[in-house]
């Protein structure tokens, strides 16, 4: 298999955007953070498409979004936590991409995103509400080609890791 992407999904706060600029910088690659595309060609923001048309809607867009993101290779794709909830974004992920789940435990999510206000879905108790999304997603990255656990790893770490495994991949 030639990998024509990276594709990162993960829980909110599990590193995708910050890990995925560094893995593009040093892969020569370009990076692209599927929430920000969606925000630039909806020209409004996540949680203002939440709050006018709901999370159905907003998952409708993310679907024509990362499908129009994977036409292109050679790039490094950090998708929106809850994307891998409808079945044709992971099918469409497997097909254009090699993808990397990254995950972490709860308390460091907890800490990573407590100062985050763009997180629509972290509405009112923060400790309660990632729980409660980490219990129901426990299994949505599972179909990933592999997955990392950030947790105790810098972003070079991680990045080596991805890279070693995008290789071996490569090398099938």
């Amino acid at each position: 298999m030639t990998v024509r992407n990276i594709v990162l999904v993960g829980f909110m706060g599990t590193g995708k955007s910050t890990v995925g600029k560094k893995l593009a910088e040093r892969l020569g690659w370009s990076f692209c953070d599927s929430d920000a595309v969606l925000e630039e060609v909806q020209q409004t923001s996540i949680p203002e498409i939440f709050r006018d048309y709901g999370e159905a809607r907003f998952r409708a867009l993310e679907t024509e979004t990362l499908a129009h993101i994977l036409d292109s290779e050679g790039q490094v794709v950090a998708t929106g936590g809850g994307a891998v909830l409808a079945e044709s974004n992971r099918i469409c992920m497997l097909q254009h991409g090699f993808v990397v789940a990254l995950n972490a435990t709860a308390e460091t999510i907890i800490q990573r995103v407590s100062s985050d206000t763009n997180r629509p879905l972290l509405q009112g108790n923060l400790e309660e509400r990632v729980h409660t999304l980490m219990e129901q997603r426990k299994h949505a990255y599972d179909f990933a080609h592999t997955s990392i656990d950030t947790t105790d790893l810098s972003e070079d770490e991680i990045a080596d890791r991805i890279i070693q495994q995008a290789a071996s991949l490569g090398r099938r």
